[in-house]
């Protein structure tokens, strides 16, 4: 069961993101914040036509924004502000989605550190509530900042 504690923690880093980032307002406006514990997050975005290429599939630029955003909640569910820089993304694009499907994005904060925190990421099309088919999957490793302590 997730957390109401981290929960809304991770909202209220993500509702401080909105406005500055015009790349999420663009691609993730209807992203929406499911669950989270300490080192995870769950959320679901619908696919629109901003989402998808020339084919009608979701675009891999969107894939990766997803890496990039959900890997930086799961690191904010430690309790930090700011998540970080992407030092590495690599995504692994398995399977595809259309406009009106609605994705499910887990994303695990494997370690954070002091200054470099590492994350998995797995996106999958949303089946009668449930995860099913996959559509990529990503590791991501972000240089982050925390005083000493």
């Amino acid at each position: 069961m997730a957390s109401t504690t981290e929960l809304e923690h991770v909202k209220g880093v993500w509702e401080r993101m909105r406005g500055n980032s015009p790349i999420y307002d663009f691609l993730l406006s209807n992203a929406e914040l499911i669950s989270a514990t300490k080192g995870s997050i769950t959320a679901h975005l619908t696919l629109g036509k901003n989402h998808v290429n020339s084919r009608g599939t979701i675009h891999g630029a969107v894939s990766a924004a997803l890496v990039d955003w959900s890997g930086g909640l799961a690191i904010a569910t430690h309790g930090m502000e700011k998540t970080g820089a992407s030092i590495d993304i690599h995504v692994t694009y398995i399977g595809t989605a259309h406009v009106g499907e609605t994705l499910e994005i887990e994303a695990l904060a494997n370690k954070v550190g002091r200054s470099v925190a590492f994350t998995t990421i797995r996106i999958s099309k949303l089946v009668d509530g449930k995860p099913g088919p996959m559509v990529a999957t990503a590791s991501h490793t972000k240089y982050i900042s925390q005083p000493k302590q």
